[in-house]
């Protein structure tokens, strides 16, 4: 099932594993010290660009009468979306700026365009999601709590649903997100209340009834005769921004080798199996600086979840660096082609509807589900490592060791 040791998993030593710590602690330290005008210049252009087409999307919409008028303004809407959610949003929430002692770009100031408060979003995502990544029955993200995605959760009969939840939360994805901070499973497991829930809710109906009103209603009656075609292309915009948020989120969780952790591992880990756990937890996927850039560069989700508060302007550099770490330890870097990473994702949602006794691969050793048992039948790379290459073999040489038995 989960990984229980990652040190045994991970074939390194208290020592490498300290030592890796170490290594990361000084890129943090080399990017902290490193920040200055041009990540200023980078963040403030940003802003500039999507304010430009988000008032760009709107003209262009209150003409959405002419179909060159729609497909303009419905691009515009979406993208000024998108950056706001991806690169604006998500990262100044996180105090990627905070540094600038701006109160326009700060974490504490920052309302995003989307439905789930500011407030809350700190709570479910940096502290919950990325204090405890990955960790079964604490990262309430494995799955957002209505969907199966590891076998560490047994199959129950509303599961064979997988599929459908899957595409309603790619759908509703803003109003997912809010309403994930309900956290439903810890209502059904009685350890949250519904007067919890309904205090949480009534803050967040006032945000989810301002992002209605906005895109549904004050924008389509400016548009006066056009508010049918307007509220039509906003609709759209948002869609557009669902499905892309969604498809990023998941190319970053939950594709093969994005493995999972037991809470026994987490309560006994140091600082360098924290670091461990981001790396072996989270996937990238290859992207361009356009589509990263659209992305708010989470196609580097390892690099995010290693150092979540530094600039994500940062993180193509700092992939070049934690790429050579994974070569120096013997570690894997996952990733891929975006259609890859998701059709991973898309096939472990798809597959673990289904009960466990339909599935080919062992709970130890599945694309979507691994531990340190899975070695078990190999020969300990202790036993190795005295080679005279002086190369360090880890987890991708046992990897391949696996395979190798296996076949």
């Amino acid at each position: 099932m989960a990984i229980t040791d990652i040190k045994a998993y991970a074939h390194l030593t208290d020592e490498d594993i300290d030592a890796l710590a170490a290594e990361l602690d000084a890129i943090r330290a080399e990017v902290e010290e490193s920040r200055g005008e041009r990540d200023a210049r980078y963040i403030r252009r940003t802003i500039q660009l999507q304010r430009a087409l988000a008032a760009g999307g709107r003209i262009a919409l209150f003409a959405s009468s002419s179909r060159l008028a729609r497909i303009a303004g419905t691009a515009m809407l979406a993208s000024a979306k998108i950056i706001e959610n991806m690169e604006l949003g998500h990262n100044v929430i996180h105090g990627q700026w905070d540094w600038m002692n701006d109160p326009e770009i700060h974490s504490t100031e920052w309302e995003w365009d989307t439905a789930c408060p500011s407030a809350q979003w700190k709570h479910s995502h940096n502290f919950v999601h990325h204090k405890y990544t990955n960790v079964v029955g604490l990262d309430s993200d494995v799955g957002y709590g209505i969907m199966r995605v590891t076998r560490d959760e047994p199959w129950e009969p509303w599961m064979i649903g997988n599929l459908v939840y899957n595409l309603l939360l790619g759908t509703l994805f803003e109003w997912g997100v809010a309403l994930h901070h309900i956290e439903t499973e810890k209502i059904r497991n009685k350890e949250k209340t519904w007067a919890q829930a309904m205090k949480d809710l009534r803050v967040m109906g006032k945000k989810m009834g301002r992002q209605a009103g906005k895109d549904y209603l004050v924008y389509p009656a400016l548009a006066g005769t056009n508010w049918k075609s307007t509220l039509k292309c906003n609709v759209v915009a948002n869609l557009i921004r669902n499905y892309w948020a969604y498809m990023v989120i998941f190319c970053g969780h939950f594709p093969d080798g994005a493995e999972k952790f037991t809470v026994e591992e987490f309560e006994n880990e140091t600082r360098g199996e924290w670091y461990l756990r981001q790396m072996l937890g989270s996937a990238n996927f290859n992207a361009g600086p356009v589509m990263a850039f659209m992305s708010g560069n989470l196609c580097y989700q390892i690099e995010h979840h290693l150092f979540p508060d530094l600039p994500s302007n940062r993180y193509a550099e700092m992939s070049v660096r934690v790429r050579e770490l994974c070569e120096k330890y013997d570690l894997p870097y996952t990733t891929g082609p975006l259609a890859r990473q998701y059709w991973q994702s898309f096939w472990t949602i798809l597959k673990l509807a289904l009960p466990d006794r339909f599935l080919r691969a062992t709970p130890d050793n599945a694309p979507e589900t691994n531990s340190e048992r899975r070695f078990a039948e190999t020969v300990p790379l202790a036993e190795t490592n005295g080679d005279t290459s002086g190369r360090r073999r880890g987890l991708r040489t046992a990897i391949r060791q696996r395979m190798t038995t296996a076949a």
